[in-house]
């Protein structure tokens, strides 16, 4: 798969960023803080309300992170309402927002750590957005050297 292939054009890549990305980003010395501050070098995050939400939510109930950095992280990812709901592949309910709004928003990636309902659709693309954890993205970059690997 050519993951990385496709960050070498920054000006047509986006990489949407589901719930679970924004909450573990919050965390203290996040390593998914850090893949997302590689990425924005690539490219353009973004995400949806609907991610955002359940991030908030789960941050304010799990008392995980820092609301203060996940705050300031919003403010250098792009959330957008775009939203498709006829999608080609079957997923959970709860997962069509997420995925809907990756293939709404034209984003090429869709980076995701939920294992549980993606790990499936990992390295594949559904209608123009690959699917990836960010352990398969940040291997692709370090393959690519666009990250070193510790």
């Amino acid at each position: 798969m050519k993951v990385v292939a496709k960050l070498q054009s920054k000006s047509r890549v986006k990489i949407f960023l589901d719930a679970n990305i924004l909450f573990s980003a919050a965390a203290p010395k996040s390593n998914v803080a850090k893949l997302i501050n590689i990425a924005q070098h690539y490219g353009q995050c973004v995400t949806s309300p609907y991610a955002v939400e359940e991030a908030r939510k789960n941050l304010k109930l799990k008392k995980f992170g820092s609301l203060e950095v996940f705050e300031l992280l919003l403010t250098k990812v792009t959330t957008s309402n775009k939203l498709v709901l006829n999608l080609p592949v079957t997923i959970k309910s709860k997962d069509i927002p997420i995925l809907g709004s990756a293939i709404a928003q034209k984003c090429t990636y869709l980076l995701t750590g939920d294992k549980r309902d993606f790990s499936f659709l990992f390295g594949k693309t559904v209608a123009g957005v690959t699917i990836v954890s960010p352990k398969l993205f940040a291997e692709e970059l370090v393959t690519k050297g666009l990250l070193k690997k510790k």
